[in-house]
């Protein structure tokens, strides 16, 4: 019974974690980031549009920044910068 309750605090914490993600990024301007970052944004936006740019908090210490961009060809990029304008991570659609 005790393992029982155990699997399902550990089941319920977990779902509540996942689906809370993301409810506290802040919306942020490129214009507000530190002009590496910024450098970073652009380099890597491919000339698409600025869909968003999230502060998700931080990884290693470091803030991380969630950018969304839609391409002229419709499709869609997703990057994460850090503080220090280092690429962390990079999906195409």
């Amino acid at each position: 019974m005790k393992n029982k309750l155990i699997m399902l605090f550990a089941i319920a914490t977990l779902m509540a974690s996942t689906s809370f993600a993301g409810l506290l990024d802040k919306k942020v301007d490129l214009s507000t980031l530190p002009s590496v970052v910024q450098e970073t944004i652009k380099q890597h936006a491919q000339g698409g549009k600025i869909e968003s740019i999230e502060e998700e908090g931080k990884k290693d210490g470091l803030k991380v920044y969630e950018v969304e961009v839609k391409k002229a060809d419709g499709k869609e990029i997703e990057f994460k910068v850090d503080e220090n304008g280092k690429l962390i991570e990079f999906e195409k659609d």
